[in-house]
């Protein structure tokens, strides 16, 4: 017997949407750190352009996917002591996460077209629907 729908547990409800996918959070620290090398406090802040936010995504889980990328060799971190304050963790993208954020961004291409196709579907059964 099929189970219900499976909650996503991202965001902690404040304000997260339903349909984000978990891990979507990889990729997307991935492109960031391609776009430029960054502390894990800005790379939170910058995840807001992906709708994934301070409020929808939890900081613990930011560093936690950081330490997980690092130790498979997608990212690597040097400490910043050139700035006032203390020593900051500054990570970039090494070629392997490169090749990792492609594969990533050709399984999202190929996701959008089934998602796509699947709404279409939706929406003509839906209209047909309508008109009876």
């Amino acid at each position: 017997m099929p189970r219900g729908p499976r909650r996503w547990r991202g965001g902690k409800g404040r304000g997260a949407s339903p349909w984000r996918i978990y891990r979507f959070v990889q990729p997307c620290l991935l492109l960031l750190l391609h776009q430029q090398p960054s502390h894990g406090y800005d790379l939170i802040e910058r995840l807001g352009q992906f709708g994934l936010g301070e409020s929808a995504v939890d900081s613990s889980m930011v560093y936690r996917y950081l330490r997980e990328m690092e130790a498979e060799g997608l990212v690597a971190s040097d400490w910043d002591t050139q700035r006032t304050g203390p020593p900051r963790r500054v990570y970039h993208l090494t070629p392997q996460g490169d090749e990792y954020l492609a594969r990533w961004v050709a399984g999202l291409r190929e996701t959008m077209q089934a998602l796509g196709s699947f709404l279409n579907a939706y929406d003509k059964h839906m209209e047909e629907e309508q008109k009876n």
